[in-house]
Protein backbone atom coordinates (compact mmCIF):
# COMPACT_ATOMS: atom_id res chain seq x y z
CA UNK A 1 0.00 0.00 0.00
CA UNK A 2 1.20 3.54 -0.53
CA UNK A 3 1.16 5.90 1.68
CA UNK A 4 1.17 9.56 2.06
CA UNK A 5 3.45 11.37 4.64
CA UNK A 6 4.62 14.64 5.57
CA UNK A 7 7.98 15.18 7.17
CA UNK A 8 8.09 18.04 9.95
CA UNK A 9 9.76 19.45 12.87
CA UNK A 10 9.75 21.55 15.92
CA UNK A 11 13.11 23.09 16.77
CA UNK A 12 14.67 19.71 15.09
CA UNK A 13 12.71 17.48 17.52
CA UNK A 14 11.52 15.56 13.89
CA UNK A 15 8.28 13.75 13.08
CA UNK A 16 6.87 11.85 10.11
CA UNK A 17 2.68 13.01 9.99
CA UNK A 18 0.07 10.33 8.84
CA UNK A 19 -2.94 11.76 7.83
CA UNK A 20 -5.70 8.73 8.93
CA UNK A 21 -8.45 11.13 7.86
CA UNK A 22 -8.06 10.81 4.53
CA UNK A 23 -6.01 7.11 4.10
CA UNK A 24 -6.31 4.29 6.19
CA UNK A 25 -3.22 2.35 7.30
CA UNK A 26 -3.00 -0.25 10.18
CA UNK A 27 -0.14 1.10 12.63
CA UNK A 28 1.65 -1.08 14.48
CA UNK A 29 4.93 -1.31 16.86
CA UNK A 30 6.80 -3.22 14.02
CA UNK A 31 5.26 -0.38 11.44
CA UNK A 32 6.64 1.99 13.41
CA UNK A 33 10.08 1.36 14.10
CA UNK A 34 10.47 0.37 10.29
CA UNK A 35 9.13 3.48 9.33
CA UNK A 36 11.08 5.23 12.19
CA UNK A 37 14.58 3.65 10.80
CA UNK A 38 17.27 6.46 9.66
CA UNK A 39 18.56 4.66 6.99
CA UNK A 40 16.01 2.01 5.93
CA UNK A 41 12.71 3.92 6.64
CA UNK A 42 11.69 8.15 6.45
CA UNK A 43 13.28 8.37 10.07
CA UNK A 44 12.01 10.37 12.62
CA UNK A 45 12.15 11.25 16.94
CA UNK A 46 8.28 10.18 17.00
CA UNK A 47 5.34 9.44 14.53
CA UNK A 48 2.44 11.31 15.05
CA UNK A 49 -0.78 10.51 13.78
CA UNK A 50 -4.40 12.47 12.19
CA UNK A 51 -7.12 10.55 13.32
CA UNK A 52 -11.15 11.66 12.96
CA UNK A 53 -12.63 12.43 16.57
CA UNK A 54 -14.66 10.25 18.85
CA UNK A 55 -16.04 13.17 20.68
CA UNK A 56 -18.34 15.60 18.99
CA UNK A 57 -16.77 18.56 20.34
CA UNK A 58 -13.19 17.94 19.63
CA UNK A 59 -11.77 18.56 16.01
CA UNK A 60 -9.39 15.93 15.65
CA UNK A 61 -7.54 12.67 17.48
CA UNK A 62 -4.07 13.25 18.20
CA UNK A 63 -1.86 9.51 18.57
CA UNK A 64 2.11 10.36 18.94
CA UNK A 65 4.43 6.83 18.91
CA UNK A 66 8.45 6.85 19.31
CA UNK A 67 10.84 5.71 17.29
CA UNK A 68 10.86 2.41 19.51
CA UNK A 69 7.26 1.52 18.55
CA UNK A 70 5.97 2.32 21.83
CA UNK A 71 3.06 5.11 21.98
CA UNK A 72 3.30 7.76 24.79
CA UNK A 73 0.63 10.47 25.81
CA UNK A 74 1.70 13.79 25.11
CA UNK A 75 4.31 16.02 22.61
CA UNK A 76 4.47 19.89 22.43
CA UNK A 77 6.34 20.17 19.62
CA UNK A 78 3.77 17.63 17.55
CA UNK A 79 1.61 19.47 18.60
CA UNK A 80 2.92 22.72 17.31
CA UNK A 81 3.35 20.99 13.98
CA UNK A 82 -0.58 18.79 14.32
CA UNK A 83 -1.80 22.27 13.94
CA UNK A 84 0.45 23.24 10.82
CA UNK A 85 -0.18 19.95 8.93
CA UNK A 86 -4.20 20.08 9.49
CA UNK A 87 -4.41 23.57 8.54
CA UNK A 88 -2.15 23.61 5.48
CA UNK A 89 -3.83 20.10 4.20
CA UNK A 90 -7.11 22.09 4.51
CA UNK A 91 -8.45 19.31 7.15
CA UNK A 92 -9.48 22.38 8.67
CA UNK A 93 -10.18 26.20 8.28
CA UNK A 94 -10.30 26.53 12.22
CA UNK A 95 -7.28 28.80 13.83
CA UNK A 96 -7.91 27.23 17.04
CA UNK A 97 -8.21 23.21 16.96
CA UNK A 98 -8.97 21.01 19.94
CA UNK A 99 -7.38 17.56 19.41
CA UNK A 100 -8.20 14.73 21.87
CA UNK A 101 -4.83 12.81 23.44
CA UNK A 102 -4.16 9.72 24.91
CA UNK A 103 -4.26 11.52 28.37
CA UNK A 104 -7.22 14.20 27.51
CA UNK A 105 -7.25 16.98 25.43
CA UNK A 106 -5.40 20.50 24.15
CA UNK A 107 -6.00 23.25 22.23
CA UNK A 108 -4.29 24.64 19.62
CA UNK A 109 -4.24 28.10 18.23
CA UNK A 110 -2.48 29.77 15.23
CA UNK A 111 -0.94 32.89 15.32
CA UNK A 112 -0.85 35.34 12.60
CA UNK A 113 3.16 35.17 12.76
CA UNK A 114 2.51 31.78 11.80
CA UNK A 115 4.24 30.60 15.61
CA UNK A 116 1.69 28.08 17.16
CA UNK A 117 0.16 28.47 20.81
CA UNK A 118 -0.50 25.23 22.54
CA UNK A 119 -2.31 25.12 26.20
CA UNK A 120 -1.03 22.32 27.30
CA UNK A 121 -3.05 21.58 30.47
CA UNK A 122 -2.21 21.66 34.46
CA UNK A 123 0.86 19.97 34.89
CA UNK A 124 0.35 16.87 37.24
CA UNK A 125 2.22 17.30 40.88
CA UNK A 126 0.73 14.09 42.80
CA UNK A 127 3.33 11.36 43.02
CA UNK A 128 1.28 8.44 42.09
CA UNK A 129 -0.53 10.45 39.20
CA UNK A 130 2.74 11.53 37.70
CA UNK A 131 3.72 8.06 38.51
CA UNK A 132 6.75 8.70 40.54
CA UNK A 133 7.12 6.68 43.85
CA UNK A 134 7.45 8.66 46.63
CA UNK A 135 5.89 9.22 49.46
CA UNK A 136 4.10 12.64 49.85
CA UNK A 137 4.23 15.31 47.29
CA UNK A 138 7.20 17.68 47.06
CA UNK A 139 8.83 20.17 45.18
CA UNK A 140 12.04 18.39 44.78
CA UNK A 141 13.04 14.54 45.20
CA UNK A 142 16.30 12.54 45.97
CA UNK A 143 16.59 9.84 43.83
CA UNK A 144 19.46 6.60 44.50
CA UNK A 145 21.51 6.19 41.64
CA UNK A 146 24.63 4.00 41.09
CA UNK A 147 26.78 4.67 37.90
CA UNK A 148 30.09 3.02 36.98
CA UNK A 149 29.87 1.49 40.12
CA UNK A 150 29.35 4.06 42.67
CA UNK A 151 26.53 5.12 44.16
CA UNK A 152 25.07 8.83 44.79
CA UNK A 153 21.71 10.58 45.18
CA UNK A 154 20.30 12.93 42.33
CA UNK A 155 17.89 15.70 43.49
CA UNK A 156 15.22 16.24 40.64
CA UNK A 157 11.81 17.74 40.78
CA UNK A 158 8.79 15.33 39.05
CA UNK A 159 5.97 16.76 36.93
CA UNK A 160 3.63 14.92 34.81
CA UNK A 161 2.56 17.44 31.39
CA UNK A 162 0.35 14.37 30.23
CA UNK A 163 3.79 12.34 30.06
CA UNK A 164 6.62 11.69 33.08
CA UNK A 165 9.35 13.98 33.32
CA UNK A 166 12.05 14.22 36.19
CA UNK A 167 14.34 17.83 35.98
CA UNK A 168 16.94 17.87 37.22
CA UNK A 169 18.99 21.59 38.14
CA UNK A 170 23.21 21.79 36.65
CA UNK A 171 24.99 24.41 36.35
CA UNK A 172 26.25 24.31 32.86
CA UNK A 173 23.86 22.07 30.05
CA UNK A 174 26.98 21.84 27.53
CA UNK A 175 29.11 19.45 30.14
CA UNK A 176 25.67 18.01 32.29
CA UNK A 177 25.79 14.22 32.03
CA UNK A 178 22.60 13.63 30.01
CA UNK A 179 24.48 10.74 27.54
CA UNK A 180 25.00 8.77 31.03
CA UNK A 181 22.47 9.81 33.23
CA UNK A 182 19.70 10.16 31.24
CA UNK A 183 19.14 6.62 30.37
CA UNK A 184 19.87 5.82 33.96
CA UNK A 185 16.91 8.12 35.46
CA UNK A 186 15.14 7.55 32.40
CA UNK A 187 14.31 3.89 33.33
CA UNK A 188 14.89 4.02 37.38
CA UNK A 189 12.39 2.31 39.39
CA UNK A 190 11.27 5.90 40.91
CA UNK A 191 9.53 6.20 37.42
CA UNK A 192 7.08 3.18 37.08
CA UNK A 193 6.10 4.50 33.66
CA UNK A 194 9.71 5.77 33.34
CA UNK A 195 10.08 9.40 32.48
CA UNK A 196 11.51 11.83 29.98
CA UNK A 197 14.74 13.58 31.97
CA UNK A 198 15.25 16.92 31.64
CA UNK A 199 18.74 19.14 32.49
CA UNK A 200 17.67 22.69 33.26
CA UNK A 201 20.23 25.72 33.91
CA UNK A 202 18.78 28.64 35.09
CA UNK A 203 20.72 31.68 33.27
CA UNK A 204 18.11 34.07 35.13
CA UNK A 205 14.78 34.77 36.46
CA UNK A 206 13.35 34.47 32.82
CA UNK A 207 15.30 32.50 30.50
CA UNK A 208 17.14 29.00 30.99
CA UNK A 209 19.01 26.77 28.58
CA UNK A 210 17.63 22.56 28.36
CA UNK A 211 18.65 19.49 27.63
CA UNK A 212 16.07 16.62 27.42
CA UNK A 213 16.95 12.89 27.26
CA UNK A 214 13.74 11.67 26.16
CA UNK A 215 11.74 8.12 27.04
CA UNK A 216 11.81 5.69 24.52
CA UNK A 217 13.81 8.12 21.99
CA UNK A 218 17.33 9.79 23.64
CA UNK A 219 18.45 12.99 23.60
CA UNK A 220 16.54 15.23 21.10
CA UNK A 221 16.99 18.63 19.77
CA UNK A 222 13.46 19.91 21.49
CA UNK A 223 11.47 18.73 23.86
CA UNK A 224 8.28 20.77 23.78
CA UNK A 225 6.39 18.70 27.28
CA UNK A 226 10.08 19.14 28.64
CA UNK A 227 10.17 22.56 28.28
CA UNK A 228 6.80 23.03 30.08
CA UNK A 229 7.89 20.75 32.48
CA UNK A 230 11.25 22.73 33.30
CA UNK A 231 9.76 25.62 33.71
CA UNK A 232 6.87 24.00 36.05
CA UNK A 233 10.15 22.60 38.24
CA UNK A 234 12.15 26.17 38.20
CA UNK A 235 9.23 27.92 39.23
CA UNK A 236 8.10 25.83 42.04
CA UNK A 237 11.59 25.73 43.02
CA UNK A 238 11.04 30.14 43.00
CA UNK A 239 14.00 30.07 40.61
CA UNK A 240 11.69 31.56 37.55
CA UNK A 241 9.58 34.29 36.92
CA UNK A 242 6.70 34.39 33.73
CA UNK A 243 7.25 34.10 30.66
CA UNK A 244 9.89 32.35 30.30
CA UNK A 245 12.48 32.10 27.29
CA UNK A 246 13.79 27.93 26.87
CA UNK A 247 16.74 28.05 24.80
CA UNK A 248 16.75 23.94 23.46
CA UNK A 249 19.75 22.91 21.10
CA UNK A 250 17.21 23.33 18.21
CA UNK A 251 15.71 26.84 18.88
CA UNK A 252 13.87 28.93 21.72
CA UNK A 253 10.61 28.13 23.12
CA UNK A 254 8.35 30.74 25.43
CA UNK A 255 6.61 29.13 28.42
CA UNK A 256 4.44 30.74 30.78
CA UNK A 257 2.50 28.78 34.07
CA UNK A 258 0.49 31.26 36.62
CA UNK A 259 0.73 28.54 39.54
CA UNK A 260 -1.19 25.46 40.38
CA UNK A 261 -4.30 24.04 38.87
CA UNK A 262 -3.61 26.28 36.06
CA UNK A 263 -2.24 25.56 32.11
CA UNK A 264 0.75 25.68 30.90
CA UNK A 265 0.94 27.87 27.78
CA UNK A 266 3.71 26.33 24.89
CA UNK A 267 4.13 29.26 22.07
CA UNK A 268 7.01 28.39 19.69
CA UNK A 269 7.46 27.34 15.76
CA UNK A 270 6.35 24.67 13.30
CA UNK A 271 8.67 24.14 9.71
CA UNK A 272 7.27 21.68 7.04
CA UNK A 273 10.64 19.64 5.53
CA UNK A 274 8.71 18.00 2.42
CA UNK A 275 5.90 15.81 1.39
CA UNK A 276 6.78 11.67 0.23
CA UNK A 277 4.90 8.66 -0.08
CA UNK A 278 6.32 5.21 0.80
CA UNK A 279 5.11 1.56 0.54
CA UNK A 280 3.91 -0.05 3.96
Amino acid sequence: MLVRFTKMHGLGNDFMVLDLVTQRVKVTPKLVKKLGDRNLGVGFDQLLIVEPPTEPDVDFCYRIFNQDGSEVENCGNGARCFAKFVRDKRLTGKTEVTVQTANGRALLKIHPDKRIEVDMGAPVLVPEAIPFNADAQSKTYSVDVEMNGQASQIELSAVSMGNPHGVLLVDDVETAPVESLGPVLESHEAFPAKANIGFMQVLNRTEVNLRVFERGVGETKACGTGACAAVVAGALRGELDMPVTVHLPGGDLEIEWSGEGQPVIMTGPATTVYEGQIFV
